[in-house]
């Protein structure tokens, strides 16, 4: 009953707002909707806590506590991106950036890509996964376009383009594993259930699911954003509402990251190598470099953080490809960390680029003194991003960092060598923006506080003391992923 309400809770807030997406209270609409999933989810979480790992709907959905999490923290960043939109887009509708479909497009696309996520995520079909992942991709395409420029209709046709020929590379590779499944567990649906897959993972044929593990890396890597799979998520990124860059960067890249480690298990078990993993640590290795160098080009505000976003995926593919219980630890701790973080940055982003009429770096300036919330909040998350500590940023990169200098000392450098560019990149363009004088078009507006505040406070909690009940959580998803 608790995942029915998970999942259906999105959906039917989804089918509202299609017809009442610009009254006045849509807003409210969403907010609700949004709040009363992450309630589900909580309850759904405390459930997997007390009895373990459950498989209900007819074997349809499963949920332990690896998927719980990612859950959890989608819900609770949905919510919080919803309560922050509410006056955002409220006012890029006063200044008629979005127009009346643009506003029901919003608010029913949002709810849609939440219920795609959070099924994504809970499926126990590997199909299912395949199809709930082009969910989220079709409704986001939509939600890159709202604002109908030539610009955002260019990059909402990028994001189409390129994830769809990505998706198609996670389709074969999922026919593939389906082919090694069914010699074991045979024809029908049984074969592609993840509880069946990995009871029997040791007896599959490991050159098949080797070779469905390149196109399935291919395919949801794209979604993830890795190099040189990532051309879709600048652009996304700079041409959509802020809003929902903040979901996109904090939460489908999660997602599309759960379906290759999920797979990763299987690949291990089957083949008795760490063969996917360290098709994983190339990924994320490069992502890590490219990110790391890119960023100090950027003229775009978002799309600066965009490339954040593909480094901060790379850190985390390469410790989960590294495996082990460190490693795992830190790659679980950093999607964590990393979604709250990159969001909270977006909701200052969002902000900052409405008081000045501009995304452009060299245009946004005096923030502190202009707005001193929005200032010290993008100061403070980006301290956070680039892993400063307290910040529990610092935390999982440096137990990623452990790991890496004990299991494969001739990449560090390399970890290290982006992580050091990255860190200076960011401070290099973020300084001029949150100091210096306020300009005069700078306007006054009244900022969501509240999301950006609380999302930093929970960062700075769990680098500074991790709860006990959080890391028993995070030690029960580490052994189902050793």
């Amino acid at each position: 009953m608790t995942l029915l309400l998970l999942l259906g809770v999105s959906l039917v807030a989804a089918i509202i707002l299609a017809f009442v997406g610009d009254r006045r209270f849509a807003p409210e609409i969403n907010i609700l909707g949004s709040a009363a999933t992450f309630l589900a989810g909580v309850a759904l979480a405390i459930q997997v806590y007390m009895q373990g790992p459950i498989i209900t709907g007819g074997k349809f959905f499963f949920v332990d506590a690896f998927n719980v999490y990612l859950a959890v923290l989608t819900s609770f960043v949905s919510m919080t991106t919803a309560i922050f939109s509410r006056r955002y887009m409220r006012r890029e509708r006063e200044h008629g950036r979005v127009g009346h479909i643009g506003m029901r497009f919003y608010h029913a696309m949002f709810q849609l890509f939440i219920f795609a996520m959070l099924l994504a995520l809970l499926t126990n079909n590997v199909a299912v996964l395949w199809i709930a992942m082009e969910l989220a991709t079709l409704s986001t395409v939509l939600l890159v376009s709202l604002y109908r420029t030539p610009a955002a209709v260019e990059a909402a046709w990028k994001y189409f383009i390129l994830c769809g020929v990505g998706i198609a590379q996670a389709l074969f590779g999922t026919v593939l594993l389906y082919f090694a499944a069914e010699k074991v567990l045979g024809e029908g649906g049984e074969a592609l259930l993840w509880t069946n897959l990995i009871r029997v993972s040791g007896q599959l044929e490991p050159t098949v699911l080797s070779l469905a593990f390149v196109f399935l890396m291919v395919g949801y890597g794209t979604k993830v954003g890795l190099v040189p799979l990532h051309n879709w998520l600048p652009d996304a990124h700079s041409e959509g509402p802020t809003p929902i860059s903040a979901v996109l960067s904090g939460l489908l890249l999660n997602v599309a990251l759960y379906a290759l480690v999920r797979c990763k298990v299987l690949v291990d078990g089957s083949t008795g190598t760490h063969r996917a993993g360290h098709i994983m640590m190339g990924f994320g290795l490069l992502s890590i470099l490219v990110a790391a160098f890119s960023l100090l080009r950027q003229k775009d505000i978002k799309r600066m953080f965009a490339y954040s976003s593909i480094e901060h995926m790379g850190i985390a593919t390469f410790a989960f490809g590294l495996g082990g219980p460190i490693a795992t630890l830190g790659g679980l701790m950093h999607m964590l960390t990393h979604s709250l973080t990159k969001s909270s940055i977006f909701f200052t982003v969002g902000h900052a680029t409405q008081m000045h009429g501009t995304q452009e770096i060299n245009k946004i300036t005096g923030l502190i003194r202009g707005n001193p919330l929005v200032g010290w909040g993008l100061m403070f998350g980006v301290m956070a991003i680039a892993g400063m500590p307290p910040f529990g940023i610092f935390a999982s990169e440096f137990l990623i960092l452990t790991a890496a200098i004990k299991e494969v000392p001739l990449l560090t450098p390399l970890f290290l060598l982006g992580l050091g560019v990255a860190f200076a990149a960011l401070f290099r363009r973020v300084q001029p923006m949150v100091s210096g004088p306020v300009p005069a078009n700078q306007q006054q507006l009244i900022v969501s506080n509240i999301p950006m505040i609380l999302h930093m406070a929970l960062v700075l909690i769990i680098g500074i003391y991790m709860p006990d009940f959080l890391a028993e959580w995070f030690h029960k998803a580490v052994e189902l992923l050793r």
